[in-house]
């Protein structure tokens, strides 16, 4: 596995994109942002389903955050579209069929799956910045995993940055209210001593 500020492996990599256009892609197209490369086991199975869904809803903010993400798999093109559209992924999906991308990043080897040993994908996540790695994830486990990418490069994720402004919108009404009691309490406890003289 490789680790943090090893130079990133190159590749070149058939791609299926949202929009349904398809084209060969390679370390050199993100020489100028950063690219969340992120390996998966397959297409529609629950796990790398979840996956998918985590990253496409989390789009827009690794986007400001000036980055791409990029899920890759030894699945076909074909398998990759129809992945995305029954799931409504709207991130781009490469095949790696002869694995070449999965060994240079040491997503391919031994694994314990149902207490046997077993040749396959390692799903692991690598965020690549100037051409060296910056962040990996090695052995993913999906839930929240695409919030700890945002959060490795110094996004929000979207589900806390809600939750923040929602925070903030309901607190200023609340010292209001706090402020309105104690004046409120203020005017009684005046009223009560002028009444009692």
């Amino acid at each position: 596995m490789l680790k943090e500020g090893d130079k990133a492996p190159n590749f070149s990599l058939d791609t299926v994109f949202p929009d349904d256009s398809q084209r060969r892609i390679s370390l050199a197209d993100f020489a100028d942002q950063t690219l969340v490369l992120y390996f998966y086991p397959k297409d529609s199975t629950p796990g790398c389903t979840r996956e998918g869904q985590a990253f496409s809803a989390a789009k827009r903010a690794f986007e400001k955050a000036g980055a791409t993400v990029v899920g890759v798999s030894r699945d076909s093109l074909k398998s990759h579209c129809s992945f995305r559209d029954k799931f409504g992924l709207s991130i781009p999906l490469a095949t790696d069929p002869d694995l070449k991308a999965h060994q240079a990043y040491g997503a391919w080897g031994e694994k314990t799956m149902y207490g046997k040993k077993i040749l396959g994908c390692i799903r692991s996540t690598f965020v690549i910045q100037g051409g060296r790695i910056a962040r990996v994830f090695p052995s993913v486990k999906v839930d929240g995993h695409a919030d700890a990418v945002l959060d490795a490069i110094g996004a929000p994720a979207p589900a806390k940055a809600k939750a923040k402004a929602k925070a903030k919108a309901t607190a200023t009404p609340k010292k209001k209210t706090a402020a309105k009691k104690t004046a409120t309490t203020k005017k009684t406890t005046a009223a009560k001593t002028k009444k009692g003289k």
